[in-house]
């Protein structure tokens, strides 16, 4: 009688555990940065995130680990389970860029990764001290080619994207610019405002104040079309077609996180990009918003890794 009643007891355990399962997501969604708070990839996270909460019901909680570039946090969520509870913010840096300037890689961003969302990019922006002789791209080419190597541009380090920016020029425009590298888009700025060095990329967030103000001379956007933000023509329409470069943010999970987490995450990233309220600070903060199915995602990483790895190596930048 002992070993029925406590038949009873577990038999309805057991079909319990075999039955249905709460629904995707029925906890807090880790969202992991794999920068340090304050730049511009955690503001747009936390941005985001705060409405991917709303929709989802359950909140997203913003995780910074920085650390090897983006490679820190990035490498976390690839080893973590894949359950849909922790995902990333990536970025440029993290799957296409550090690839290629990485010797020793601890992910791999195309099959450690399950694609979500693409859900906004940043534009770069070109920008010369107000004391170079040069009113736009085209004249800003001319003098470079008429005094090659004298002129040096600044970056937020070697193989950033700003850094890579530059070298993409560089070779598109047959020119030759030394390269002068900050521990920082900040101090390099400080420097061209200036005027100890004369040109940068920058993100263009950061140089808007100084162009609008006087203090830079805006020449070009690198996105494909130009910005809401700010008045100034693409880097194709002002003398250099097929350039573009930008920062990008979008959602990844690790490989192996169930279609239901996917749909629901990708759903919610979506919604909350596309929010009226969520736009006007985006756009505030010169994002542009893109949204997209994970298919569009991992399409855009393919060509991010194939555009970005050549102009690593021929720049020669490495981190061991």
């Amino acid at each position: 009688m002992k070993i029925l009643a406590m038949a009873a007891v577990v038999l309805p355990i057991v079909s319990g555990a075999g039955g249905a399962q709460a629904a995707y997501p029925d906890r807090p969604v880790k969202l992991v940065v794999p920068f340090a708070a304050g730049g511009s990839t955690d503001i747009i996270a936390r941005l985001i995130g705060a409405k991917m909460s709303e929709i989802l019901g359950q909140q997203v909680v913003i995780e910074n680990r920085g650390g090897a570039g983006g490679n820190l946090g990035s490498d976390a969520v690839a080893k973590a389970e894949p359950d849909g509870y922790t995902i990333l913010m990536g970025t440029v840096a993290t799957h296409a860029i550090n690839p290629a300037l990485f010797k020793k890689m601890p992910y791999d961003p195309v099959k450690d990764f399950a694609p979500v969302s693409w859900l906004v990019t940043v534009p770069n922006v070109l920008v010369v001290h107000p004391s170079v002789k040069a009113q736009n791209l085209k004249e800003l080419i001319a003098l470079l080619k008429a005094s090659p190597g004298t002129f040096n541009y600044a970056s937020s380090g070697n193989g950033t994207p700003l850094h890579l920016s530059g070298e993409l020029f560089k070779s598109m425009a047959g020119v030759e610019v030394t390269h002068v590298p900050y521990r920082g888009a900040g101090p390099a700025l400080n420097d061209v405002t200036a005027g100890q060095v004369p040109i940068m990329f920058d993100n263009l967030p950061s140089s808007i104040g100084h162009i609008k103000g006087g203090t830079l001379r805006g020449i070009a956007v690198t996105t494909a079309e130009r910005s809401p933000a700010i008045d100034l023509p693409t880097m194709a329409e002002a003398g250099l077609p097929g350039y573009e470069t930008y920062t990008w943010n979008a959602l990844f999970a690790p490989a192996g996180t169930p279609k239901e987490a996917i749909d629901k995450l990708n759903e919610a990233g979506n919604k909350a990009v596309a929010d009226p309220t969520v736009q006007k600070r985006l756009n505030e903060l010169s994002a542009q918003v893109v949204g997209s199915t994970p298919e569009k995602l991992a399409e855009h990483v393919k060509a991010e890794l194939a555009k970005w790895g050549p102009v690593v190596r021929d720049s020669g930048a490495t981190v061991d």
